[in-house]
C-alpha cells in the first residue's frame, strides 16, 4: 500500500546522568526554543519519567528532520554530555526513510516504514 503521507517522527529515548535532570530540562528549553520557528516542524515536546526524557517530534519530511537536526546541533550536544541516547526510532513512509538512512547512520536508529494508515 502507498501513503500520501510524507510526515517523519523521531522517537528518541534519553537516560540522564545521575543529578542532572534538572540541567536536561534547561537544555530542553533551549531545543523548544529553536524548534520552534521551524516551518516542516509539525509537532514537538519532551516527556519525562524518572531520569528518562523522551521526545516526541514530527516533521512534514525527511527535508524537516535534517533541518531540526542541523538547528538544535549545539543544545543536542550539551543534551548528549549529560545523557546517552538510549533507542532512537525513525518513523515514517520509506521514500522519506531513504533520504534519511546516510545522514542519520552515525546515531544507528531503528527504522520503522509507515505502510497503512491516513493523515487529515
Amino acid at each position: 500500500m502507498s501513503t500520501k503521507d510524507t510526515c517523519v517522527t523521531l522517537v528518541p529515548y534519553f537516560e540522564i546522568h545521575t543529578g542532572q535532570v534538572e540541567r536536561f530540562k534547561e537544555v530542553v528549553e533551549k531545543f523548544v526554543e529553536l524548534t520552534s520557528s521551524e516551518e516542516k516542524c509539525m509537532f514537538y515536546g519532551f516527556s519525562f519519567c524518572d531520569n528518562e526524557a523522551h521526545c516526541r517530534e514530527g516533521y512534514v519530511d525527511a527535508e524537516g528532520v535534517l533541518n531540526h537536526l542541523e538547528n538544535v546541533d549545539a543544545p543536542l550536544q550539551e543534551a548528549l554530555s549529560i545523557s546517552n541516547i538510549i533507542r532512537l526510532e525513525v518513523h515514517g513512509p520509506e521514500a522519506e526513510l531513504a533520504k534519511l538512512r546516510e545522514p542519520l547512520s552515525a546515531l544507528n536508529p531503528k527504522y520503522y516504514a509507515l505502510e497503512y494508515g491516513f493523515r487529515n
